[in-house]
């Protein structure tokens, strides 16, 4: 497994979903400033479709979709000098065995003992499995926080079990940023335009029809009773397409059966979320990270409660933000004050340092990169080994076609030449039926199983 040290520096991302492929290329821009960027999709149910890649409106210099075996071999024919790992936590786990397999078997034949620089993180809110998903991605050179707070839980996980803690690196979301928002009285290139309230979408939060009918039907009332606003329904994505979290009950159908159907004034948008804060006087959601983005740029963020505030939800992380609030709350004009230190600690709208946000990141990735030009980068030990983890670690390297000792397994599919016409019939046959029946089939089984 070839390294290099050079300029433009070489950095692969590996990534598995729309969300995942924006945040593991954005924090590549943000933490090699001149690099040549190589993408990789990881083939699986949540594959980015054209349009979700053209709508993240990230670019790469390449991008093409690969299973993690044709990645490795990949990375064993031709390593980068960074590979970013924009990935579910067990998928990390399976690609960080598979590179200390390739860089294990690079010493034992003589071969160069210098590897890539391999970094991960998270692309939102930390609100489940802290614990599980962290110790998926240790292994990893660099396990970046996207705030103080989640820097000091994930050091404390990795102290707590007697792992290494060193790889974390505090630093903050990527894709935060764009202007910042001013007062509609004061901008004069707004006056005219009106009051606009937005509601940001979450694929599985709530997951019931239930919950997300309620939300829907409240949406569409807050609009009836504020006929001067334009309240917005955003999507992450169309009947079909998958996100990083699985859509069983997509708010498009949903609005269909609303009784009367939406009021002239509230309408479904797509888009990147950027340009949607834009014109966003009110951001509403559950959970979503949007609601960074959001008060990052100083907007009036609600996050809301009428679900409960609840683990299962996610919008327990906003407890002490200022932010909680009800639809019977913003009905009647009520605007949220967010808190300034919880603000702080997260990593927005902190008294202006967003720019060096990243600093500490790039200088570690530059120690990194340093090290590995001279063979001084230690071999790649994930926490989870046979010896610590037996009856689990198998189970998660064999999803991805990788024994115990992180080698392929026999007839793991190989990346010698590209899929003829037939199997690429085959794999968009079975996308489209697994996401039939994620979002036909699953729905009823479950409604039967409540009678």
């Amino acid at each position: 497994m070839q390294g290099s040290h050079r300029n433009p520096l070489r950095v692969a991302v590996l990534a598995d979903s729309d969300t995942r492929w924006k945040w593991g290329a954005l924090t590549a821009n943000r933490i090699v400033s001149d690099s040549r960027l190589s993408g990789f999709l990881l083939r699986g149910r949540a594959t980015p479709t054209p349009r979700q890649l053209e709508e993240v409106g990230v670019r790469a210099d390449s991008l093409r979709e690969v299973t993690a075996v044709e990645f490795l071999r990949e990375m064993e024919r031709d390593a980068p000098d960074v590979i970013v790992l924009a990935l579910v936590g067990g998928a990390v786990q399976a690609v960080l065995h598979g590179l200390a397999r390739v860089t294990q078997d690079a010493r034992l034949t003589g071969g160069p003992a210098r590897r890539s620089v391999v970094v991960t993180g998270y692309v939102g809110v930390v609100y489940e499995k802290l614990a599980d998903g962290l110790l998926l991605r240790h292994g990893a050179d660099v396990v970046l926080a996207n705030s103080r707070q989640d820097a000091e839980r994930f050091r404390a996980v990795y102290e707590g079990v007697g792992a290494d803690a060193s790889s974390v690196t505090e630093a903050a979301l990527p894709f935060l940023g764009g202007a910042p928002y001013e007062d509609r009285q004061e901008d004069p290139d707004r006056k005219n335009d009106p009051y606009t309230v937005v509601f940001a979408a979450q694929p599985s939060v709530p997951d019931t029809a239930a919950h997300r009918t309620y939300l829907l039907r409240r949406l569409a009332e807050h609009a009836r009773l504020h006929p001067d606003r334009d309240v917005v329904l955003k999507l992450r994505s169309k009947p079909g397409e998958h996100t990083t979290h699985i859509e069983e009950l997509p708010y498009q159908k949903l609005a269909q059966r609303i009784d009367g159907g939406l009021p002239a004034n509230c309408r479904l948008v797509y888009g990147h979320m950027g340009e949607v804060l834009d014109r966003t006087d009110l951001l509403v959601t559950v959970s979503s990270t949007a609601a960074l983005e959001s008060l990052h740029r100083r907007i009036p963020t609600a996050v809301l409660t009428d679900l409960g505030v609840r683990e299962a939800l996610g919008n327990h992380h906003f407890t002490g933000s200022g932010c909680l609030a009800s639809w019977d709350q913003l009905d009647a004009g009520h605007l949220p004050v967010p808190d300034e230190r919880w603000l702080a600690r997260q990593g927005v709208a902190a008294d202006g340092a967003y720019e060096n946000a990243f600093d500490t990141a790039r200088e570690r990735v530059a120690d990194l990169l340093d090290a590995a030009a001279t063979g001084g980068l230690p071999p790649i030990a994930p926490y989870y080994s046979p010896t610590t983890a037996g009856g689990y670690l198998p189970g998660i390297l064999a999803r991805h076609h990788l024994g115990p000792d992180g080698a392929p397994l026999p007839g793991a599919p190989t990346a010698d030449k590209d899929p003829g016409p037939v199997r690429q019939i085959v794999r968009r046959a079975a996308r489209g039926a697994y996401r039939h029946g994620v979002q036909r089939v699953a729905p009823v089984i479950r409604r039967m199983g409540e009678l």
